[in-house]
């Protein structure tokens, strides 16, 4: 669909500098992986269309980056255009409190073409500079901690975590814990595809070598031996399925009412299967922003990874469709599905997956009979006739 769906992190040199980039999805269903993207980095490089000016992702994207107290930079993209219109960006810039340096402000403002490459050099010097001013330091000496980015489950490779160092050095062997799962680094493997044998800080790198999926977001921190990252592990995952089965909710005449009455509504159940942990948030959390007033749309599972015979057990015992973004199912699971008659579809791009899922619900709704008077008429006489 021409729009980016999932985070990137790479590494780019410019005059024997190294720069890590986070591309984050602009588009609305996105918000989380933007909040997170600003939270991991130094300087944002907020992205403005010069024709299009400031959208309400944008709005949104400035105050995750005032949120997390970092730098704003800004390319005004796409000056090739006759329709460009920088002005009209940097006086929008400056109602939102992010004054043009040019305009004697302290936003720097650079205007690129992503197509033609121009002020590209010029913004990555510029960037540079901010960092060389803004004094960015960390240790690589302690024990390492990075963020993870994005998190999925590889064929022949079990689950894998890109994560950005934040401070230390994460090396070929270490034991660590990420979020609710530990795990021993098998491979390192950098943003071009290449084993290394460390990371220092900054630096983007996908691990090999995790017990489970953590989400994206955790914190991966370095322990001193197996023993307790396992121990951390366990307690953790034991808290996670403590909470799932807390106390239910006794039945009140309230409540009792409520379900009586959300039983007469119709529902939707869904099976979501994703490729990445980050967009399979942001598809179920876009899903549940779709209004639900005659309808619920139940997602009874979710979860990360190739559509398997189990997820096609699941939706024909739960009368579900299955849902699967940039995912296919394997041999066995197409089979099933076909046998059962369960409904798998599948989208790469979100807004589709969304679109159909609307109309679906729509579908569904009882038809709505009125009745409108086309005339009136008065009997004054009534005659017999034999």
């Amino acid at each position: 669909g021409g729009i980016t769906q999932h985070t990137g992190a790479y590494t780019v040199n410019r005059k024997g500098q190294k720069s890590t980039f986070l591309d984050t999805p602009g588009h609305a269903a996105f918000t989380a992986m933007r909040a997170r993207g600003a939270n991991v980095t130094d300087i944002v490089i907020l992205v403005v269309a010069a024709d299009d000016g400031l959208m309400p992702q944008t709005l949104e994207a400035i105050s995750h980056a005032k949120a997390a107290k970092v730098k704003i930079m800004v390319a005004i993209n796409k000056i090739d255009l006759p329709s460009a219109n920088p002005d009209r960006v940097k006086q929008q810039l400056q109602e939102q409190g992010l004054s043009p340096e040019d305009w004697g402000g302290e936003t720097i403002c650079v205007p690129v073409s992503a197509t033609k490459g121009t002020g590209i050099d010029e913004l990555l010097d510029l960037m540079l500079l901010e960092a060389e001013m803004l004094e960015l330091k960390a240790s690589g000496s302690v024990d390492a901690r990075a963020t993870v980015i994005e998190a999925q489950v590889e064929q022949g490779r079990g689950p894998t975590a890109t994560v950005i160092v934040r401070m230390g050095t994460l090396r070929y062997g270490d034991v660590f814990i990420c979020g609710n799962h530990w795990g021993k680094v098998k491979q390192l493997i950098d943003d071009l595809g290449k084993p290394v044998k460390e990371a220092g800080p900054s630096t983007p790198v996908k691990i090999l070598g995790l017990s489970g999926l953590p989400n994206s977001g955790d914190e991966l921190v370095v322990m001193e031996s197996e023993k307790s990252a396992r121990i951390h592990s366990e307690e953790r995952l034991s808290d996670l399925r403590d909470s799932k089965l807390s106390t239910p909710q006794r039945a009140t005449l309230e409540n009792l009412f409520a379900s009586i009455a959300s039983e007469a509504k119709p529902s939707l159940n869904a099976i979501i299967k994703c490729d990445v942990q980050g967009s399979l948030e942001a598809v179920v959390n876009s899903l549940k922003d779709i209004p639900q007033k005659k309808i619920s749309l139940e997602i009874i599972h979710s979860a990360v990874g190739p559509i398997t015979e189990s997820d096609v057990l699941l939706a024909s015992a739960s009368n579900a469709i299955i849902i699967g973004f940039n995912v296919r199912p394997d041999n066995k699971a197409k089979e099933r599905a076909d046998r059962e008659g369960v409904d798998i579809r599948h989208y790469s791009v979100i807004y589709s997956a969304l679109d159909d899922i609307e109309q679906a619900l729509k579908g569904m709704l009882k038809p709505e009979y009125e009745e409108s008077i086309i005339g009136s008429a008065e009997v004054r006489e009534i005659f017999k006739s034999s």
